[in-house]
């Protein structure tokens, strides 16, 4: 069937409109019967925060995400575009996209008396209707209600005081759509005033003249809850008038923060065909962001992103691409070495309290890494024994060799060691897999005793321990003394 072209047509066709929260409100409860995924990509939020949103949507509420930094606010909001229909009719050629059956704008209005049902329409993409801002102290009102213009006023011959005169900013372009500011609190005080007018009474006032913008928009806002003080603050009327405030976290779970950065991490490198990650490494650098959000010198008001595993992963891959690729080997598999090489991924991803300061970023990420392998180390050895390994260590061996050698020359190295390399079954990796694997795995576990103290580690000396000093004999059992042999002492 063809889509009208006319109003006329348009009315024939038996087309309906509703307002951009209720067709929301539609798709979404249409997703929810077939049991379609309302945020496709969004991990960890299932049972938390989506459920909370799709009450927002169904109430027809405007709604704030409130959370640090890192944990997918704006991507909830862009998803939110998969809840509008495929396409919408306009009027065509308004800059507002105006409902064909219910024109604001001036322009539009004029049009329809001349034109009638004649009037031409055009139709508006789903991905069009997602306007998006970050929110910055230098914006102005003329940025996100608009102002008058001079020279359409002068084209059209139209005084200064006619709607005519308009030019529309970014609010009243994102009509019939969603409308998304982020950092909320960083947007001045008489702009949030101007939002809130639009929100409730559909008014605004520019140039000192009252404009009647009723405008069909869903609006949606992020902020960090520590930016409320820190850089400014929303005002009380403006957050009065938010339906739903929710709250955002960081993956609560190991498995969930994994499914994150594996599913955004860019790891598939063409040029290199044969490039593994173990699970084992993979936790590690997972387990880094945990520990770095529990860590007293980090600041946990200013949050650790989950862009630290993403960025952290990214870099970890190509420090093993890189290391392959010098020594000529076909097969890349990241390394716990790999982790102390991708520092600079790590450091800037968290703020220091005043004793981090003291220590240097890189002291304290090298200090959480330790503890991010000793945690992983637990989980897969625990209550599995050692002591041959610690022992081989404590009667005077070292095992030192560069972050860049080849691995044949690691692994000759590794064989050395008594009962090593036969631990990596524990990993799932067997004596008949790739050297390189066996070398992966080996190092983590050299890498889990250091991080509990078992073995010690420097850039001087590599894998070593103390050796224990010999035990002194037991003391043979002497009687005591008489009082008479005592006397003649």
């Amino acid at each position: 069937m063809a889509k009208p072209h006319t109003l006329g047509e348009l009315k024939d066709s038996g087309y309906r409109s509703r307002s951009v929260k209720e067709e929301l409100r539609a798709n979404l409860i249409c997703k929810m019967r077939t049991g379609g995924t309302i945020f496709p990509g969004i991990v960890g939020y299932d049972d938390t925060v989506i459920p909370q949103i799709a009450n927002a949507v169904l109430s027809r509420h405007n709604f704030i995400l409130l959370g640090l930094r890192g944990q997918a606010k704006s991507r909830i909001l862009r998803s939110l575009i998969g809840l509008l229909d495929d396409e919408i009719p306009y009027l065509a050629g308004c800059e507002i996209h105006d409902d064909p059956f219910r024109p604001l704008c001036r322009d539009c209005q004029n049009r329809l008396q001349e034109q009638g049902d004649a009037a031409p329409i055009a139709y508006l993409q789903r991905h069009h209707r997602f306007v998006e801002k970050l929110a910055t102290p230098d914006v102005t009102i003329s940025d996100i209600i608009g102002d008058v213009d001079p020279i359409k006023a002068a084209r059209g011959g139209h005084a200064l005081s006619s709607e005519l005169t308009i030019h529309y900013g970014l609010l009243p372009r994102a009509n019939r759509g969603i409308f998304a500011i982020n950092e909320l609190p960083d947007l001045a005080g008489k702009i949030q005033v101007g939002l809130f007018n639009i929100m409730q009474e559909g008014d605004v006032q520019i140039k000192g003249y009252p404009v009647r913008l009723p405008l069909d928009v869903m609006l949606v806002f992020t902020a960090n809850p520590e930016d409320y003080t820190a850089r400014g603050k929303i005002i009380t009327p403006l957050k009065d008038r938010i339906g739903s405030e929710i709250r955002t976290h960081y993956p609560a779970t190991l498995e969930h923060a994994m499914a994150i950065t594996a599913q955004e991490a860019w790891t598939e490198r063409a040029e290199t065909e044969h490039l593994t990650v173990p699970e084992f490494v993979r936790e590690v650098i997972e387990s880094v962001a945990f520990e770095a959000r529990q860590e007293k010198k980090i600041d946990k008001r200013s949050g650790v992103s989950q862009r630290l595993p993403i960025s952290c992963l990214e870099n970890v891959v190509s420090n093993a691409e890189q290391r392959a690729l010098r020594n000529k080997e076909p097969h890349a598999v990241a390394r716990l070495v790999d982790i102390y090489a991708a520092l600079p991924s790590i450091t800037g991803k968290f703020e220091l309290e005043y004793e981090g300061e003291l220590k240097g970023a890189d002291s304290v990420a090298r200090e959480i890494i330790r503890q991010a392998a000793a945690r992983v180390f637990k989980k897969h050895f625990d209550g599995v024994p050692m002591q041959s390994v610690v022992q081989w260590f404590e009667l005077g061996g070292t095992l030192k060799y560069a972050a860049d050698a080849p691995v044949r020359e690691v692994y000759r190295q590794l064989e050395n060691i008594h009962g090593l390399l036969d631990k990596t079954g524990k990993l799932d990796i067997d004596s008949d897999a790739d050297p390189a694997l066996r070398v992966a795995a080996a190092e983590f576990i050299l890498e889990g005793l250091y991080a509990l103290k078992k073995i010690n580690r420097s850039e001087e000396l590599g894998f070593f321990a103390e050796r224990r000093a010999p035990e002194p004999p037991p003391e043979e059992h002497q009687p005591p003394l008489s009082p008479r042999r005592r006397n003649l002492n």
